[in-house]
């Protein structure tokens, strides 16, 4: 075996066959892989994108995340936003300077309440605007029209489920609003709640671990007693031994 140097390696030489064999130095093979992890980690780098993320906006923090209807969607549309899109929620939402809101096509009086009062509460599991606004919003000002204990009371076998759905929803932000929700809806429908408390309790107790939302659970339990009577107490410390009464 012959050896003879070149440029960045050793050749070895067989004397017998003739052949060269090329052995590219350790040291130079590094190199080069060095060189080309540095190559993509620049590219990735410098894209605008991985910018942004790197470097947020402080525009990005006013801005919630909005649904593009341009964009490819990673899955189906929900039910909720299915039925928005198709103009089957009989409002829109007006963008203020200062606060959005709602402006509806007809008084919302007049509106029948089976199934839009159900299909506003299946929107407040949305994550994305305008859903999100558009559910919470729309639940709560139907249930301030003239005429609601009589529309709503009816509806509650299927409403509650709804609700539940939303408590027991892994966003912290979905949860508020589906407690929201339920607290609006004892103050119109009143006692008539207590039949459906069991449901929704074991939700709100296993939050009430959580101590950013031990404050808002236990003031929607106050108001669900306040709404519901003496017999949502008994309910509510079957589930929750540990809360107060607001009568104590």
């Amino acid at each position: 075996m012959q050896k003879s140097e070149y440029p960045g390696g050793v050749q070895l030489r067989n004397r017998a066959t003739g052949i060269y064999d090329q052995r590219t130095s350790l040291s130079s093979q590094m190199k080069c892989k060095t060189t080309v992890q540095r190559s993509k980690s620049s590219s990735l780098t410098s894209s605008p994108e991985a910018a942004r993320r790197a470097h947020p906006r402080p525009s990005d923090k006013l801005n919630p995340k909005t649904i593009n209807p341009f964009g490819e969607q990673s899955r189906a549309p929900s039910a909720f936003a299915a039925i928005y899109s198709k103009g089957g929620i009989p409002c829109r939402l007006v963008h203020g300077s200062v606060k959005h809101r709602l402006q509806w096509e007809c008084p919302p009086e007049i509106l029948p309440f089976d199934p839009l009062l159900i299909t506003l509460a299946e929107g407040l599991r949305e994550t994305k605007h305008p859903y999100t606004f558009v559910s919470k919003e729309g639940f709560r000002e139907l249930l301030l029209v003239k005429g609601a204990p009589e529309k709503a009371i009816p509806l509650l076998p299927r409403l509650i489920p709804v609700l539940k759905a939303a408590l027991v929803h892994s966003d912290d932000e979905v949860f508020e609003r589906g407690l929201n929700a339920l607290v609006q809806l004892s103050v119109v429908v009143g006692p008539s709640l207590n039949g459906h408390l069991k449901l929704l309790l074991t939700s709100l107790s296993k939050r009430l671990m959580d101590k950013k939302f031990k404050e808002p659970i236990t003031s929607a339990l106050q108001k669900l007693e306040q709404h519901g009577g003496s017999g949502s107490l008994i309910i509510i410390k079957s589930k929750i031994p540990t809360y107060c009464s607001v009568c104590c």
